[in-house]
């Protein structure tokens, strides 16, 4: 196999690090990169780059467990070259009863979960490790469930004092996307892997195939044995182009990110995740005058749970990063940007509900405000498809939603296993279009809640 050639349609970081675990572990190095644009400067340019292995279905588990170990090797090998820290993700809740939450967890864990669930109630805890250090050397595995209120207030006095509840997923944090990205591009240059700047208009089938680009000198056809779609929001576009119909759909989520100059999160904050749903902080005023617009009045009821905030920069930076994916309206990708101006006072007040010292800057967010967004493409169970795409040696990597930094190096590695004809992972058939004939797999996962983080 080492003699084929291959096309890698998307260099996004998926389509990136298909590539690199290709050429790494299995020495197919006559691979051309395809994009419009530079590399990671679409959808992975919007990434919040965090990355866990909580999951409520083992081969999610898994699968991102297997990411975070090819992410820690390469942390090793670069001397940190991504800024991999590990101070997991707390989810927070005003509720005391968490049996469906922790029925998740088991689902995720299995037998496993016995061992790496830790319950603390008391306001000392011998068992809990604090999370002190950024360090992803060293710090446990596992879940801490918290819920005495005096040890939340100790170890999270920022947030607000309803919460009841915290489930502090351990091995989690975030990561530069953009290094993990450049890392693997350095190397794939050192192997004599081309890239080649331009739009795939069209791809034929004729003793391999024929991918017409164009760009701005006209257009050029590449000719290669093998074809990778890893597209991201245009995976579908590109799939039809060869006869396949995936089942992916997008929708458009924001984020912000300003910097904090007055301090009202701490550095030292995990990834933080508000669970409960919940009305926006507007004042009486504000909520009629949005109950009187049909277009806003949604902005006056009830909202989805899942808002997200953490420090950005580490614990000398200053600023934090907002998120809340509440768009669930499948839309077609475009390459322009679908930003919604009202976002960013949405999104803040929503956070306020957690981390209250952010009402400090209501009406008052810096000029330097960051307001982005990015497509997340996704299939109804929101799991990714990676493997054979349908005709012989056209392959995929795409519809990884919100997921796509944290899954990049097992999505990649998997990818490219399947494309080698190695051996593979024992998650790689549920990852594949062979799942939709799983019909107890499928029952399964559209039972589940969807959550998109």
């Amino acid at each position: 196999m080492s003699s084929l050639s291959t096309i890698v349609i998307g260099t996004g970081i998926i389509g990136i690090a298909t590539a690199y675990y290709l050429a790494k572990n299995h020495g197919q190095t006559r691979i051309t990169l395809i994009d419009r644009d530079q590399p990671m400067a679409f959808t992975s340019a919007q990434s919040g780059e965090n990355y866990r292995n909580w999951w409520p279905h083992p081969a999610m588990v898994a699968f991102t467990n297997r990411s975070t170990d090819l992410m820690e090797e390469i942390a090793r090998d670069s001397g940190n070259r991504i800024n991999m820290n590990r101070r997991g993700y707390a989810l927070a809740t005003r509720e005391k009863n968490i049996d469906e939450l922790v029925g998740q967890l088991h689902d995720g864990l299995g037998d496993s979960a016995k061992n790496m669930l830790r319950y603390h109630s008391h306001r000392r805890s011998d068992t809990y490790v604090p999370f002190d250090s950024p360090d992803w050397e060293g710090m446990p595995d596992g879940v801490d469930i918290i819920q005495n209120q005096a040890l939340i207030r100790d170890r999270f006095p920022g947030y607000d004092p309803e919460i009841q509840t915290i489930i502090q997923i351990r091995r989690g944090g975030d990561i530069s996307g953009q290094q993990l990205g450049m890392y693997m591009l350095d190397y794939l240059k050192s192997v004599g892997v081309k890239r080649v700047v331009g739009e795939v208009r069209n791809i034929t089938q004729q003793g391999g195939y024929q991918v017409k680009v164009a760009n701005s000198s006209g257009s050029e056809t590449l000719v290669a044995d093998q074809v990778v779609n890893a597209a991201g929001p245009f995976a579908d576009k590109i799939a039809k182009m060869l006869g396949v119909d995936l089942p992916v759909y997008n929708t458009f989520q924001q984020k912000i990110a300003f910097e904090d100059r007055r301090g009202a999160i701490p550095r030292t904050m995990p990834f933080s995740i508000d669970l409960d749903g919940q009305k926006i902080d507007w004042s009486d005023e504000e909520r009629d005058m949005l109950l009187e617009d049909p277009d806003f009045a949604w902005l006056a009821g009830d909202m989805p749970g899942a808002i997200h905030c953490r420090p950005d920069g580490g614990d000398a930076g200053k600023w934090v990063k907002l998120g809340w994916a509440y768009n669930e309206t499948p839309a077609k990708a475009t390459w322009e940007q679908q930003l919604d101006s009202n976002f960013p006072d949405i999104v803040l007040r929503g956070a306020t509900r957690l981390n209250p010292a952010l009402k400090s800057y209501y009406g008052q967010l810096p000029r330097n405000m960051h307001h982005y967004g990015g497509w997340y493409t996704m299939t109804e169970e929101n799991w990714p498809l990676i493997g054979r795409m349908g005709p012989e040696r056209s392959f995929m990597n795409c519809a990884m939603s919100g997921f796509g930094t944290m899954a990049a190096c097992a999505a990649g590695e998997l990818c490219a296993a399947t494309i080698a004809e190695t051996e593979l992972p024992d998650y790689a058939s549920d990852f594949s279009l062979a799942r939709y004939d799983n019909a107890q797999l499928m029952t399964t996962l559209r039972a589940a809640n969807k959550g998109v983080l």
